[in-house]
């Protein structure tokens, strides 16, 4: 499990002396950007000031991407890091330069050499108080999940909602020709970095989901006749097939407490959803219908499941409670509906709407209203949700000639901000773990 990998020492927690005046409400879709300064950390050594640029470059990337905030220019600042280590910042000089956030930090090398204490704090330029003040202790090769953490407190501290960048992303990599595609699972943090893969490519695999815990995966692969599920330790790569059923099995998800599995199960050109108990193995159907049930999703809570069904001639989304009871119907839009996943915090659902000649990924609440499109293209799919419930990835394929390439993006739930997360070769089916 990745935090036993690391030490991390919560060494100071500062006091918050102010109430925050200094906030920014994502709840109402698209905001202007929060003007804040990020200084660069104060240092002493060559070796500090090396871990110092590379943190300050983590940070700052975090908080640009996620669209929220400008990242004031530091040919603007007039205080150096070094002035605001002893004594609060002149906050009428960052007034100045119109910053309403202030973020000044330090590293030092400890005493043994092989670990380092990063340190931060967030200003209110405005009410000119400290509204937070942290310091870690961890091992020198650490550093990029110490920056990335920085960035989720000062993101909670301006919004509110938990932050978003220490986690990390599995997905399916794209290699070679459409008729000839070597698809195996990858891993990489948030932001691209960190980068490996996770299966060698002799096999095909297909949509990869995490655990609760983010420390496994559950996949459908093709090895030897018949396509079936997969569970696999992300660290040590053990894995293991999902009970003995005689027929293909696909579509799998964790529950929230990461104690069953629900995925389809095809026989006889019948496909049902189950639920397989991971420590006991107990099979139960879910599902009692001649139609096409699959793609099933556990609200957060494990009470409901939402999947994609064509029992009423055509594909919709349903939702059913976790023993398969009071089936209802979801959606009732014009296309093909498939795809979906329920938001952590349990008030939406994103899935992948195909209309016309077009792909799109939207957002419903589980009763059936509020239905809206974030995004559009002529091949999107596969949305899967960032922890807190505020940002979607998915991926986007474009025809090149007669090639195909996908990528994975990622889009506010407000439909702006679309970036690209970069990645080797190509990529689909991305699935965001929880902060790790």
């Amino acid at each position: 499990m990745r935090k036993l990998l690391y030490t991390i020492a919560l060494i100071i927690s500062f006091s918050a002396i102010a109430k925050a005046e200094l906030y920014i409400d994502i709840t109402k879709g698209k905001t202007d950007p929060l003007p804040i300064a990020l200084t660069e950390f104060d240092v002493n050594t060559p070796f500090e000031k090396e871990i110092g640029k590379k943190v300050f470059k983590v940070i700052y990337d975090d908080l640009e991407r996620c669209g929220l905030f400008k990242l004031i220019n530091k040919r603007a600042f007039l205080q150096s890091p070094s002035e605001m280590q002893t004594k609060k910042p002149r906050f009428e000089d960052w007034k100045l330069i119109n910053a309403s956030g202030l973020i000044t930090g330090n590293v030092k090398s400890e005493k043994e050499g092989d670990s380092v204490k990063i340190s931060f704090r967030l200003w209110d330029v405005l009410s000119e108080e400290q509204l937070i003040g942290m310091s870690y202790k961890t091992s020198n090769e650490n550093w990029r999940r110490i920056a990335h953490i920085i960035a989720d407190k000062i993101y909670e501290k301006l919004t509110g909602e938990e932050g978003y960048f220490d986690t990390r992303i599995v997905y399916v990599s794209e290699d070679g020709s459409f008729k000839k595609r070597i698809k195996r699972l990858a891993i990489m943090d948030a932001d691209g970095e960190n980068h490996r893969y996770i299966t060698d490519g002799r096999n095909l695999v297909l949509t990869p989901r995490f655990n609760s815990a983010a420390s496994e995966i559950v996949y459908m692969a093709y090895i030897g006749k018949t396509p079936r599920v997969y569970i696999q330790n992300i660290d040590t790569g053990e894995k293991r097939v999902l009970g003995d059923f005689p027929g293909m099995t696909f579509s799998p998800r964790f529950s929230p407490d990461g104690k069953e599995v629900v995925m389809s199960y095809e026989n006889k050109g019948n496909s049902e959803i189950y639920k397989v108990n991971l420590k006991t193995g107990d099979k139960k159907r879910l599902t009692y219908d001649l139609a096409i049930d699959t793609s099933p999703c556990f609200s957060p809570d494990g009470k409901s499941i939402v999947f994609e069904s064509d029992r009423g001639g055509s594909q919709q989304l349903y939702i059913m409670d976790k023993n398969g009871k009071n089936v209802k119907r979801l959606t009732y839009g014009r296309g093909v509906y498939g795809n979906p996943v329920w938001s952590p915090r349990g008030d939406l659902i994103a899935f992948t709407r195909m209309m016309g000649k077009k792909f799109y990924i939207g957002v419903i609440k589980p009763d059936g209203s509020g239905e809206r499109m974030i995004v559009n293209d002529f091949h999107v799919e596969g949305p899967s949700w960032s922890p807190n419930g505020r940002v979607v990835i998915f991926f986007k394929e474009v025809v090149k000639g007669r090639e195909r390439k996908a990528s994975i993006h990622s889009i506010d739930l407000t439909g702006y901000n679309e970036r690209v997360i970069k990645t080797p070769k190509g990529a689909s089916d991305p699935t965001w773990s929880g902060n790790l």
